[in-house]
């Protein structure tokens, strides 16, 4: 997604969906827009396209956790492929990363 223009990444329950305009809200941002899959990729060129972890601090984005998320013991993602799978405690990926978690799902 972008904020005011700067690519972010934001990173939810599979079963939950993201609402625009409580993510404008909780970031302050002005304009909230999803990006095209192949303007995320130019981001994460060692990753499969769809396949991208959520650790886009280290691809210099910042990162916003939906508080849901929280709510699991553990999380699971991609790990750069359609074919692994990472599963992490929500802890350690809350401590890696230090996502901003903000409310943003339905």
């Amino acid at each position: 997604m972008q904020l005011d223009g700067e690519m972010a990444m934001a990173v939810l329950p599979a079963n939950r969906k993201i609402i625009l305009q409580d993510l404008r809200e909780v970031t302050g941002s002005d304009q909230v827009k999803f990006v095209a899959e192949e303007d995320f990729k130019k981001k994460f060129p060692d990753c499969e396209t769809g396949a991208m972890p959520p650790f886009g601090n280290l691809y210099g984005m910042e990162v916003y956790a939906a508080a849901a998320l929280g709510e699991n013991e553990q999380i699971a993602f991609n790990a750069g492929s359609h074919t692994e799978v990472i599963k992490l405690a929500y802890a350690d990926f809350q401590r890696l990363v230090k996502p901003k978690v903000v409310s943003f799902t339905t």
